[in-house]
């Protein structure tokens, strides 16, 4: 730790950043056991907004951490983050269903299986299938949706990219650096993946343990990913950005995803899955290769 970043100010952070998180997927996990499932997404939201919190509580401040873009040689890195996601999730999706073809669904019955009876029928009232659905929100997760999704990913970005990964690279240096902070980052989401079955459900094969260690190695690879944009812009929106993109696309396979296959879910087709995850994994490997860790 450097005298701008004193051990007690990290202690203080990662303390506040987890009790807050926790304490809200806790709350979120136990209304969803209960049946209450309107409150989980708001809840999850405010809660992406821990790490920031967790800065400021520790007495760091949000200075200096990029907030107005610099877009004069930088602005493809804008366009990478904002795209790049939507490719390897699709990379993703379609080496699971390589491996698991007849999982693969045309039919939207997904889609059919999240909605009540009475939404299917008003569907079919307009002339619509749950496939068109399901085809407008791929649409939406590639046009508009990473760009409101930034503004709460920014929340997460502020503590992580901004604040905890530069401490961690300056002791561990770059590559281990970046692997601890995303087996933090990881263990973070921990409660509400064991508790309510988020990214897997909670009948996949080797539930419940299966999901949260897998999620330390997802979460190792977009923290690679999100603090590469992050160093190569210097600005804290771009992370954000890309972030709020990896959130609206990363769900894309389950639009052709076959529920009655649920227990492979732990393989794909969403991002987070081991199968799926491949394509960023690479594509992680190559950033870490193409720059020595300077421990």
């Amino acid at each position: 730790m450097t005298n701008k970043t004193s051990k007690k100010q990290f202690t203080i952070y990662m303390i506040t950043v987890f009790a807050i998180a926790y304490a809200m997927q806790i709350a979120a996990s136990l209304l969803v056991l209960k049946g209450v499932t309107a409150a989980f997404s708001p809840i999850l939201a405010v809660s992406m907004f821990a790490p920031m919190f967790a800065v400021l509580i520790s007495g760091k401040g949000l200075k200096g951490m990029g907030w107005i873009p610099k877009l004069s040689g930088k602005w493809n890195w804008y366009i990478i983050a904002w795209l790049l996601p939507a490719v390897l999730s699709v990379l993703g999706a379609a080496l699971f269903f390589a491996f698991f073809p007849k999982s693969f669904d045309l039919t939207g019955k997904y889609l059919a299986m999240q909605m009540p009876k009475e939404a299917l029928d008003q569907l079919a009232a307009a002339g619509m299938t749950p496939m068109t659905v399901s085809v407008i929100s791929i649409v939406q997760a590639l046009t508009y949706a990473p760009f409101i999704n930034m503004f709460f990913a920014i929340g997460e970005e502020a503590g992580w990219r901004g604040y905890m990964y530069p401490v961690l690279k300056e002791k561990f240096g770059t590559n281990k650096g970046r692997i601890i902070g995303g087996i933090i980052w990881g263990a973070w989401h921990w409660p509400v993946i064991i508790l309510a079955g988020y990214e897997y459900g909670t009948d996949y094969l080797g539930a419940p343990i299966a999901g949260p260690i897998a999620f330390l190695l997802v979460a190792t690879c977009m923290g690679i990913i999100l603090d590469h944009f992050y160093e190569k812009t210097e600005c804290i929106w771009v992370p954000a950005l890309g972030h709020g993109a990896i959130n609206a696309i990363a769900g894309v396979g389950m639009v052709f995803f076959d529920p009655a296959y649920a227990k492979y879910s732990i393989f794909g087709p969403l991002l987070v899955g081991v199968i799926s995850v491949i394509p960023l994994l690479l594509y992680c490997v190559w950033i870490s290769i193409r720059k020595p860790d300077k421990a």
